[in-house]
């Protein structure tokens, strides 16, 4: 990586042809409505319409039900009442709904050809395939359903899912949707601080875990963590129930806990689901914030719904006979986006245990191969990682089924990106490279297949999202090309439903910085041909002698050295330049951390960008401190070094990179 400048990546270097995209879902929705191009298509979903008394966001959600065959029990009175303001708008109001219904239950209706279709395919680090229909799901999601009720689980009770990536997993989450309870995912690498905070704050009463899972070869255990999380929690976990996958011995608790064979599969197998409002809560994720205590995002049946169907119908093409897989956890938010997005319309969910690079580094290539899948979706940070192994690990694979690729998380960078579009996608696959995040289960920026593409762009706004970039006063300057804040102008169904510690904090995080706008929080940029780009948080920029960058620029800068694997720069302060840029590295296999290799990268930042941003010291690393999704946390790197308080740390996936920081060389 170079930098991320548009002068860098200023060139159209994907172009689908005419044949492709009239064979798309969102070109065949523009011919519907007698929509002539892409930008009259955003025009249309996210402005005023002329003539008509609705917005162009309202008139497309409205529109969106039907046309994607979203089934209410009860019919809508009012798309919104905004009488709150965007902040509190109340979506789909007066209608009843039920996720579990659109999502598995009419699938597997006896006169429905989808009955006998399979919903998962699941793959295990060893190797192991299961396959699951919406037959068998309909049947264990009910059975999960009657055991929660056992319990006393009603609609609006919180129920956790620290679960490893099992089939399962999938039929918890849908039983929990039955009942109406919130289900709280937990990233299953989580340790024991940060899965006692998802529990002790919704104060679940119930929690599904597992005895483990494969990582790398090895037994990861989850159980103990589980155990001790429930003991450090101030709350009452009443029922444990444990998911057998690897057969381990694990600590146990006889009046709490009942091994999954045992709690579950005893249970009826029918089960009525619930009809519930449009606004009752269906998913609690939470968020790690910059600063504080991590954020509790409330989601609810209709908003979460309509979004991720959405998304996955336009943005990534949906098709019946598609193989979706996103690389993801059921604790990250793409988790359970991948899920409803593609059990709405009865497609197959792909879905992996283990680890990228286990046996070997073409894992994934090898499974695209041979399981034919349709989409693929990974985060920046990996690829740059499987880019390091080389390019003969995919040689050997034909990966031909893809027909988009996806990506979220993070800035790319344009040479990474490219190695994704021509290895992996072989050149003529479209990247949808999305960015919107757990706030809305969903994305704000997101190309439609039918766009030309340049490197790293995320397109422009999504459908039906009133999205702008504006400077420090809040006045738009998307068109002038410049580098601003990326907002929302309006809500959207999926919008988190305020925060679950209460609205004080939701409004202070997103709607403080500017009257009636979402701030988000990252620097966004338009450029002159209409493409969007993202520069990374807008609180992470490093503002060095009155110049600002972002951390990705410098970050991908130092990359370009032949020796460095990863890389994470911050600004610290400075008596001369008011902040300086502190760059550590993780160097490749087998290279030797140097003093002139210090020199060799200072200087190749400082050629790429600048003198004033030749970092100030490099420091050697063997990993970063990164969130459940592969983030940096920058904000615990940079207080590392500045020695402040490191605030609260419990989303971080790997606690040991912190105390790697402090040694840092």
């Amino acid at each position: 990586m170079a930098t991320e400048s548009l002068e860098d990546i200023d060139r159209v270097v994907h172009e689908p042809s005419e044949e492709f995209v009239e064979s798309t879902n969102v070109w065949e929705f523009m011919q519907a409505y007698d929509i002539d191009d892409y930008d009259e298509l955003v025009e249309r979903t996210t402005t005023d319409i002329e003539g008509v008394d609705a917005s162009g966001v309202d008139w497309f959600w409205d529109e969106l039900v039907d046309y994607l065959g979203v089934e209410f029990y009860e019919e809508y009175d009012s798309i919104r009442d905004d009488s709150r303001g965007p902040q509190f708008d109340e979506w789909y109001e007066g209608g009843e709904i039920n996720l579990a219904h659109n999502v598995v239950d009419r699938h597997a209706a006896v006169d429905n050809e989808t009955r006998n279709k399979v919903a998962t395919i699941w793959e295990g680090e060893d190797g192991e395939v299961r396959e699951v229909t919406y037959h068998e799901l309909h049947r264990q999601a009910n059975q999960v359903a009657n055991y929660l009720e056992s319990k006393g689980v009603e609609t609006g009770d919180t129920v956790g899912l620290y679960m490893p990536m099992v089939p399962e997993v999938v039929s918890i989450l849908y039983g929990c949707f039955k009942v109406g309870a919130i289900a709280v995912p937990i990233f299953s690498g989580f340790g024991v601080d940060a899965t006692a905070t998802r529990i002790e704050d919704p104060e679940c009463s119930v929690l599904f875990t597992g005895d483990g899972f494969l990582r790398r070869g090895s037994e990861v255990t989850l159980k103990g963590t589980a155990d001790e999380a429930i003991e450090q929690a101030d709350t009452d976990v009443t029922d444990v129930v444990v998911y057998s996958r690897l057969g381990a011995d694990i600590p146990w608790t006889d009046e709490r806990d009942q091994w999954w064979a045992d709690a579950v599969e005893p249970q009826d197998d029918d089960y009525e689901t619930k009809h519930l409002d449009s606004g009752q809560e269906s998913m609690l994720l939470y968020s790690s914030g910059t600063t504080g205590k991590p954020k509790g995002i409330v989601h609810t049946h209709a908003g979460v719904q309509m979004q991720c169907a959405k998304e996955l119908h336009f943005g990534f093409d949906l098709k019946p006979s598609d193989r979706f897989f996103w690389v993801s956890d059921i604790g990250w938010m793409m988790g359970p986006w991948t899920l409803i997005g593609t059990h709405t319309f009865g497609g197959t969910v792909f879905m992996y245990e283990g680890a990228p690079d286990h046996p070997n580094p073409d894992r994934f290539w090898e499974m695209i191969d041979r399981h034919k899948l349709t989409q693929f979706g990974i985060s920046p940070t990996a690829i740059r990682a499987l880019r390091k192994q080389g390019d003969e690990w995919l040689e050997d694979h034909d990966l031909s089924s893809l027909r988009l690729l996806g990506s979220t998380g993070e800035p790319w960078d344009p040479e990474s990106w490219m190695w994704f579009y021509e290895n992996v996608g072989g050149g003529d696959t479209p990247i949808i490279n999305i960015s919107g995040g757990t706030e809305i289960c969903g994305c704000f920026l997101m190309p439609m297949p039918i766009n030309d593409l340049k490197p790293c762009t995320l397109g422009g706004p999504g459908l039906g999202m009133d999205i702008d970039i504006v400077n420090s006063q809040g006045e738009s300057i998307a068109d002038t090309h410049e580098r601003g804040f990326l907002v929302a102008r309006d809500s959207c169904p999926s919008m988190t439903k305020s925060l679950w510690s209460g609205d004080e904090r939701y409004l202070a995080e997103y709607w403080s910085s500017f009257e009636d706008m979402w701030d988000h929080g990252d620097w966004a940029q338009k450029d002159e041909d209409g493409f969007w780009f993202l520069h990374g948080r807008a609180d992470d920029a490093l503002n060095v002698a009155g110049r600002k960058v972002g951390p990705a620029e410098v970050e991908g800068a130092a990359m370009e050295h032949d020796a460095v694997n990863q890389a994470a720069a911050v600004g610290v302060p400075d008596d001369t330049t008011g902040t300086a840029v502190v760059l550590y590295v993780i160097v490749k296999d087998g290279v030797e951390e140097t003093d002139d290799l210090r020199e060799e990268v200072r200087e190749m930042v400082g050629e790429e960008l600048g003198k004033p941003f030749r970092p100030r010291e490099v420091l050697f690393v063997d990993e970063f401190p990164k969130t459940q999704s592969g983030k940096i946390i920058r904000r615990a790197v940079q207080a590392t070094y500045t020695g402040e308080d490191l605030g609260d740390m419990s989303s971080i996936e790997n606690p040991g990179a912190l105390e790697d920081l402090e040694d840092a060389r």
